[in-house]
């Protein structure tokens, strides 16, 4: 896969996942853990959604220091792209009250997030910040797959705790996202004999 095609590839990986994340919150069904917690904190300090994600992800970098993880231009870029393009995807998206529109939003952004999940780590250019932060800790010596859990249990009910959505939508996302990003991933990825390691730990993004 040439560079250029690796970075339109994590470019529209990227800004399908902030714009996922809004149908998301249109949805009102419940977000991801790591939205959940976005959203409470958006809704305590006003400021919005798009730019706690990105507010968020410094912060969750400056974790990665004493993990010793090194951030790829694919990290930088996730920094950016998913908040603004919640910020640029909200303004244009209707509320739906209808319970049908609701449920189509809910399972269109869940479906569109695999589908970017699968785009930006396809692509091959560095993890996201919260990605780094779950293999940074797991590299010393403990289970992916209990960190993983760990983290998103801590944030999921910070976020409830400030007023974030936790529904059905949180439900279907943590059981859903798994199977797609297995099939996407590679759909998306460089053939290679050695599967990338995270992809059996997908189940939040950035």
């Amino acid at each position: 896969m040439s560079m250029t095609r690796r970075v339109i590839q994590l470019a529209a990986g990227l800004w399908l996942f902030g714009a996922s994340v809004a149908l998301l919150v249109r949805a009102d069904l419940g977000l991801p853990s790591w939205d959940v917690l976005h959203q409470g904190v958006s809704q305590v300090t006003d400021i919005p959604m798009g730019y706690v994600v990105i507010l968020a992800s410094v912060v969750v970098m400056l974790l990665w220091i004493p993990l010793r993880q090194r951030p790829g231009a694919g990290t930088l870029a996730n920094l950016l792209f998913v908040g603004l393009a919640l910020e640029a995807t909200l303004p244009i998206l209707p509320t739906p009250t209808e319970p049908i529109w609701r449920a189509l939003f809910m399972i269109g952004g869940i479906v569109l997030n695999g589908v970017g999940t699968g785009l930006y780590i396809g692509a091959g250019l560095g993890p996201g910040p919260r990605d780094g932060l779950m293999t940074g800790i797991a590299a010393r010596g403990r289970s992916i797959r209990a960190v993983r859990l760990s983290i998103e249990l801590v944030v999921l009910a910070l976020g409830f705790l400030l007023g974030g959505t936790v529904g059905i939508g949180t439900l279907l996302y943590a059981l859903g996202i798994g199977p797609l990003a297995h099939v996407l991933i590679p759909l998306f990825s460089e053939r290679t004999d050695d599967p990338d390691p995270l992809a059996a730990e997908k189940g939040d993004h950035t």
